[in-house]
């Protein structure tokens, strides 16, 4: 089932068209990744879903049915530009924001302990918002986002600021609420955390979606036929240099015949053939095609084939 359902949307600001005609699905109980370089139109798709804006054309569905102004309550936001009141202190502020999203005082207090518990800041309920470094206020505002447990979390580049210790608290906690039946959509450009945490992502280059997939589907649909292995026991010259089906990309001899190569191969090369290649001169200690990271299929598709 899917929990969000983009059907062309369309967004027009003065002349700049900020979406051409995107839609994206968006499975329930997943974490989504919501890719773009500045400006390729992922805030702005973000606001049409949260109701924030409306599309100049084109349906959001939330759970197969139009999305309504009254299913807010059931989504968490945090957006890249943050929102906290600086003179405000910690607690009472997120108390406030918690009763805003309707949760009874003691269920709020309840809900704030066990966050403030989890970012250890449990002595931070009556300091002031602008008292604290920037780290310490993206945790604010990512239980501020939470306090509700919402069924669908959007989060914009929700490790900004983030020392790693924290950013992997993050990411514990994404896939923990994902775990509980939660859907997450995150907006990131840190690939790593695409790899790390998302099940389906896409990306939006110049206002026009581009790519959408499983993680892993979209990664095997851009291969290239490179492989790596290592290969030890060697005795004779490996037939990589004179063979016009393999293009080494990288050789080295680790230790006394013991070597570790990167190479590609021609398209019509099936695995097998190229293991079959290599079994005579020695043994395979390591054998693994090396797919594309969704860094290099992101500077690919942007850099090497921009939208026009």
């Amino acid at each position: 089932m899917n929990i969000i359902e983009a059907h062309n949307i369309s967004k027009t600001y003065a002349k700049h068209k900020a979406l051409q005609d995107v839609s994206i699905t968006v499975p329930a109980q997943s974490v989504y990744g919501l890719l773009g370089p500045n400006g390729a139109g992922k805030t702005t798709l973000i606001r049409i879903i949260t109701q924030i804006i409306g599309p100049d054309s084109g349906e959001i569905l939330l759970n197969g049915k139009p999305i309504k102004r009254s299913d807010i309550a059931h989504i968490g936001y945090m957006p890249e530009e943050r929102g906290l009141y600086r003179k405000m202190k910690v607690g009472e502020q997120i108390l406030y924001l918690a009763q805003l999203k309707g949760l009874s005082k003691a269920d709020a207090l309840k809900n704030i302990k066990w966050w403030f518990d989890v970012f250890g800041i449990m002595d931070w309920w009556n300091k002031k918002v602008e008292e604290l470094s920037k780290g310490m206020q993206q945790k604010i505002q990512f239980i501020a986002t939470v306090i509700h447990n919402p069924e669908l979390l959007i989060l914009d580049e929700p490790f900004t600021g983030f020392d790693p210790v924290n950013s992997e608290i993050i990411k514990t906690q994404i896939l923990r609420m994902k775990a509980e039946g939660k859907t997450i959509i995150l907006s990131t450009h840190r690939m790593e955390s695409v790899e790390e945490l998302c099940d389906n992502f896409s990306l939006i280059n110049k206002s026009k979606k581009v790519v959408e997939g499983k993680v892993d589907d979209v990664r095997q649909s851009y291969k290239d036929h490179s492989y790596e292995i290592i290969i030890s026991g060697v005795k004779e010259t490996l037939p990589v240099a004179e063979n016009p089906d393999f293009h080494l990309l990288e050789m080295q001899e680790t230790k006394p015949g013991t070597h570790h190569l990167k190479f590609k191969v021609g398209d019509a090369v099936t695995t097998n053939e190229v293991v079959k290649k290599f079994l005579p001169y020695g043994e395979l200690a390591l054998f693994k095609e090396i797919l594309p990271s969704i860094n290099d299929i992101f500077i690919h598709l942007v850099k090497d084939h921009p939208n026009e």
